[in-house]
């Protein structure tokens, strides 16, 4: 959620919400691939969930270095990397990224989830609604973040401060890949 106030603070509300659909999509397909029973896998093959959580801290690390290095007045991780005309397709597929290698998203289905439904059982309806509920909420959560950020931009768009801001969510973004190794053990 950061990382999208960030994004729409600095980059602005395009970019934003190009991050959004990204993570929309993200989150979608975790629901489904939770209903099609990979959640289930996860939790019973541990090497599996091994490679999720080191995916996703290693995606962590990415955005922390790809956001402490970015000049302020570029929309981009780097001129050679991504021209300035494709940072929202970038962006994008970072957002979709971000929540497809989120361990967190796939233990909602599998412990959390279940107490809450009949027979405590996540069946693949009540996953799919579960899936819609979740998407609908956190996109509206996530528009209004980068609505909020957009706001913002007058106040961050002064180059010491964006690069402040960077590098104070870039550390928050170690803290979320170290977290992820940590407390998400098998």
């Amino acid at each position: 959620m950061a990382w999208l106030a960030l994004l729409g603070s600095t980059e602005g509300r395009k970019t934003g919400f190009a991050a959004v659909i990204g993570t929309t999509i993200g989150l979608a397909l975790n629901g489904i691939l939770a209903a099609a029973g990979l959640a289930s896998i996860l939790m019973t093959e541990p090497w599996l969930w091994t490679i999720l959580r080191w995916a996703g801290a290693a995606l962590m690390v990415w955005l922390a270095i790809d956001t402490w290095r970015i000049p302020p007045s570029f929309a981009g991780p780097t001129a050679a990397i991504v021209p300035k005309r494709n940072a929202r397709s970038y962006f994008f597929m970072m957002g979709a990224l971000i929540n497809l290698l989120n361990p967190k998203a796939f233990i909602f289905y599998v412990l959390i989830a279940p107490p809450f439904l009949p027979d405590g059982k996540l069946t693949f309806a009540n996953a799919i609604v579960l899936t819609a509920i979740s998407v609908l909420i956190a996109t509206v959560v996530h528009a209004l973040i980068v609505l909020i950020g957009d706001r913002a931009n007058d106040w961050v768009s002064e180059p010491t401060r964006t690069r402040s801001v960077r590098r104070v969510l870039s550390i928050g973004l170690v803290f979320v890949a170290i977290w992820f190794l940590v407390s998400m053990r098998y």
